[in-house]
């Protein structure tokens, strides 16, 4: 496969950057590497101006055979430049999950202000790496670019079964790092740290229906920083809110299900926000790209909220405002009531009353509204009680449907009920249909063309 593939790999890096972002299947506001496979989002952290984004990286192979550490900055969350490979497979396995943070208080010794990252060294999954278990390990760099691996790995030996995946996260009360890591089954560990390198396990936490990639962040109830929540997140978008006093995390909720399209998982949120917004990137797994010489995608960053509901607290999900940079003028409807939009690269806002049915048709892909099931439904994909959803004040009544819909070249993100409903959708053309069309009437309905973050 990957030989056949070879002369058009081989053609595409001697091509300029930006030409390598004009393929006709190459997504235009949702991050692809240049080449290679990618999955998880690795690493999201802000530092000295930058938003870093590393991610699971195979630069030589569309099929994800072998993991470095991909990295890519950005300056706002939509124009990203890809550099380097950050962190490259050696004696100790290949590179896998994991996550980043930033040192000012040089806590780790290895200079003040520090971007530490700290990932899993997958043994036995290349052949220097026979042998060796699943481990934990550092990286640090000083000035954002040149990565060195600490002298002194792995900080954290193998424990059990596939442990993987840390996610870091500073405790301030008790001035320690906090780390989460999968251990095995649905069970997960919380360590803690005041370097870095030494670790003391605190407890096992249990996340039904999840596996693998941990998160744990702190996150106001209603915006109210008095009422500081913990949650607790899973690879498979599965979470539970919760307490934390930097020894123990006490579950006030079951495992929630927080996505309900066709594609997400491994999520991750950033560390050290400037604005102090919880902003998540997820992996848009089983986004295939037929015969180009990459393959995957990244969702477009979300800002997370958590709110009050009548079901309990509820975490919501909708793109960072800055995707609006990259509208056009907005689209006016022709006389059928569609909205053309040649480069299918779409930003919809719109609101419907729930007294009636309604569909839009979003580059030929069909999302259904059934007032009389009360289900929201898109490629096979369904979402029960809309109308039921509320969150606090935020809708007043349930009388209607919030949508606000993204679509790119090979995807569409589907945001309801101001958040609550998030349904990532992975869809590979199958028509020329490009633009909207729409079913039924709406209250409101604002379609912008969007143009190419690249």
């Amino acid at each position: 496969m990957l030989e056949s593939m070879l002369p058009l790999v081989l053609a595409l890096s001697m091509q300029k950057p930006n030409d390598l972002y004009s393929e006709t299947l190459r997504p235009q506001f949702h991050f692809t590497a240049q080449k290679g496979w990618i999955n998880d989002p690795n690493g999201l952290v802000y530092a000295k101006g930058e938003y870093h984004l590393f991610f699971q990286h195979d630069p030589n192979d569309v099929n994800g055979a072998h993991k470095f550490w991909g990295h890519a900055v950005s300056k706002d969350l939509v124009h990203w430049k890809e550099l380097p490979e950050a962190i490259e497979p050696d004696a100790l396995g290949d590179i896998w999950s994991g996550s980043a943070v930033v040192d000012p208080l040089d806590t780790a010794h290895l200079g003040k202000g520090a971007l530490i990252c700290m990932y899993t060294a997958a043994g036995g999954t290349n052949d220097e790496s026979k042998g060796q278990p699943f481990t934990q390990c550092l990286s640090y760099s000083l000035d954002g670019r040149t990565f060195t691996k600490f002298v002194g790995n792995p900080v954290l030996g193998h424990l059990e079964g596939g442990n993987r995946d840390p996610k870091l996260n500073w405790y301030e009360p008790k001035k320690e790092w906090v780390l989460a890591l999968y251990l095995d089954g649905n069970r997960y560990g919380l360590f803690s740290s005041q370097n870095l390198r030494s670790w003391t396990q605190l407890q096992t936490v249990d996340m039904p229906n999840a596996s693998e990639c941990p998160d744990f962040f702190e996150v106001p109830l209603d915006g109210d920083k008095k009422k500081m929540k913990w949650v607790f997140w899973g690879a498979s978008g599965y979470y539970r809110v919760g307490s934390f006093d930097g020894t123990t995390f006490k579950p006030e909720t079951d495992s929630i299900r927080s996505d309900y399209g066709n594609t997400a998982y491994a999520a991750q949120t950033f560390y050290s926000e400037p604005k102090g917004r919880r902003v998540q990137i997820t992996w848009l797994n089983g986004s295939v790209f037929p015969g180009c010489a990459w393959n995957q995608q990244l969702g477009f960053p979300t800002e997370m909220k958590l709110v009050s509901t009548p079901q309990g607290p509820r975490l919501t999900f909708e793109p960072v405002d800055k995707i609006k940079i990259l509208r056009k003028a907005k689209i006016e409807a022709d006389s059928n009531g569609n909205y053309a939009a040649k480069s299918g690269l779409i930003d919809i806002e719109g609101r419907f009353n729930t007294a009636s049915s309604f569909s839009l048709s979003v580059n030929g892909t069909a999302i259904t509204y059934d007032a009389a099931k009360d289900t929201l439904q898109a490629l096979g994909k369904e979402v029960a009680g809309i109308s039921g959803l509320q969150a606090g004040t935020r809708i007043n009544d349930s009388r209607h449907v919030e949508l606000r819909i993204l679509a790119d070249r090979v995807s569409i993100e589907i945001y309801a009920q101001h958040g609550l409903v998030n349904m990532p959708l992975y869809v590979l053309p199958t028509s020329n249909e490009r633009g909207v069309r729409v079913t039924g009437s709406a209250e409101r309905l604002d379609v912008y063309e969007l143009k190419s973050a690249w």
